[in-house]
């Protein structure tokens, strides 16, 4: 009989002796069956003694070895073998939390601000029209704009933010977040109140270093509302953190088991079908700015600042980009968006004054939509569709498996799912999907607003509760299609 993994210090646990179990099961022999047209004897069965049992030297008496069965006694008596188990760090062990929120936190905000006052310094310096000090002012001001912080000019508030910046922002925030949840020993714990608090001491440190840099901007020609910075960076702070905090802490799992699964899988699918509409608004826009290039090429151009100018103007447009791709997914929803007072863009209407002379504005359509534009609209629909595609999917085979394929693999074989999702949960977790993605685009569409000066271009952007509304209805019943569609045509 081969050895066995015995219990470990003579427990009685139960897995152990399963253990023990199958391994004396594998080592006893086969019953010789009855082979196929093999007539059996006809003669009478005796009792072989104990000498006489075969040793296993024949292979036909082999086959024919007695059963051996092994009782808890038997286990109990045999040598055990104690195995090494790896051991784990206590809990709580870790950094001091004020220290590691407060080096993450500075760490994210140097990462986000050089890149700023690089660019802004580079193009000062090559144009002669600063020295160092002016440039890292500027920077700093600029990446108070990032933030949503309005910055007072001589020719009124500055409060247009650039998103791609605003974006990686709340990204290197998110990565503090998960690096603090690391440095205190609170991994995989799936405690929330551990991530609330490192959300808390993240957004404080940040908050500070907002204060701080709001006080070193603010003077003449950049005002700057210490309160309003505060605000700002506690807001972002908080968010971006708390999402590294949940994600290191597994505290999202945690959140998830406790709602009701109509609720969990209509949250997700309009976050999904939301980005997926933004995505469609990013390809139609980025499209109609590569059409009007030539446009574009004679703005920049026109500003006759040199090559350092003309770069810093191509990367400001670069970091409106984002909120370009709302404006257009707005656009294509049918709500538009204005470039200033008494101005409208929409695919039935087109009024514009005189436009701020960025290269972003060559793809700016030059009258309504015409007949063969109108597949325009159908994009949203599409890109609700799928997303409703993705719902009954991962319905029917989990999170992993609904954007690769609709089959799964069992045991080396290619199986379909054998139970198909409810309607009822598929239909609920469509219909909650519309709303989720209206306060998502609407959000966005407040975000990517602003002013330039206090002008005629004091209002641009989209409207949010418009965009919201119109989002909520045609995602609720593109998703609602989509997945209705896919749970009733299911491909065998």
């Amino acid at each position: 009989m081969s050895s066995t993994t015995d219990r470990p210090g003579g427990s009685e646990d139960p897995f152990a002796v399963a253990e023990a179990l199958q391994s004396v099961v594998r080592d006893t022999a086969a019953i010789d069956r009855q082979r196929p047209g093999a007539p059996p004897e006809d003669r009478p069965t005796e009792a072989i003694p104990a000498g006489d049992r075969p040793t296993g030297d024949d292979p036909t008496e082999a086959d024919r070895r007695d059963t051996v069965v092994v009782d808890d006694a038997m286990l109990g008596r045999r040598e055990t073998v104690r195995v090494p188990i790896q051991r784990r760090p206590p809990a709580g062990r870790g950094a001091p939390l004020p220290v590691a929120a407060l080096f993450a936190t500075v760490w994210a905000a140097l990462i986000t601000y050089l890149p700023v006052a690089a660019v802004i310094g580079l193009a000062r310096t090559l144009e002669g029209s600063g020295g160092l000090v002016a440039a890292a002012h500027a920077g700093l001001a600029g990446w108070l704009l990032g933030h949503g912080v309005p910055i007072g000019t001589s020719i009124g508030p500055l409060a247009l933010a650039p998103l791609l910046l605003t974006v990686l922002i709340l990204w290197r925030l998110n990565r503090a977040g998960l690096h603090v949840t690391r440095a205190i020993g609170a991994r995989r714990t799936g405690s929330l109140g551990r991530a609330l608090l490192v959300a808390v001491a993240v957004g404080t440190a940040y908050t500070l270093i907002g204060v701080s840099a709001a006080q070193l901007t603010d003077g003449r020609g950049t005002e700057i509302s210490t309160g309003r910075a505060a605000w700002h960076f506690l807001a972002l702070g908080v968010t971006g953190a708390l999402l590294g905090a949940l994600r290191g802490t597994g505290a999202v799992s945690t959140l998830a088991r406790r709602l009701p699964p109509a609720l969990r899988h209509g949250i997700r699918t309009g976050l999904v079908a939301a980005f997926l509409v933004v995505g469609a608004g990013a390809v139609v826009g980025g499209l109609a700015v590569a059409l009007g290039g030539a446009q574009a090429a004679e703005i920049i151009a026109n500003y006759r600042t040199g090559v350092a100018g003309q770069a810093g103007i191509t990367l400001i447009s670069v970091g409106y980009a984002v909120n370009a791709a709302i404006w257009v997914t707005a656009y294509l929803l049918g709500p538009g968006f204005a470039i200033g007072t008494d101005t409208a863009v929409r695919l039935t209407e087109v009024t514009l004054g005189p436009p701020p002379m960025v290269p972003l504005i060559a793809g700016l359509p030059e009258g309504p939509i015409g007949a063969a534009g109108t597949v325009l609209l159908a994009l949203p629909v599409i890109a609700g569709a799928v997303a409703g595609w993705t719902l009954t999917q991962r319905l029917r085979f989990g999170r992993e498996s609904a954007w690769r394929h609709t089959r799964r693999k069992s045991k080396g074989k290619v199986t379909v799912a054998d139970v198909e999702p409810p309607w009822l949960l598929v239909i609920m977790s469509s219909l909650l999907a519309g709303p989720v993605a209206g306060i998502v685009l609407a959000g966005l569409a407040w975000a990517s607003g602003g002013a330039l000066g206090s002008g005629r271009l004091s209002r641009i952007g989209p409207d949010p509760i418009q965009t919201g509304i119109v989002a909520a209805i045609v995602v609720a019943v593109a998703v609602t299609v989509g997945a209705a569609a896919t749970r009733a045509f299911r491909r065998g």
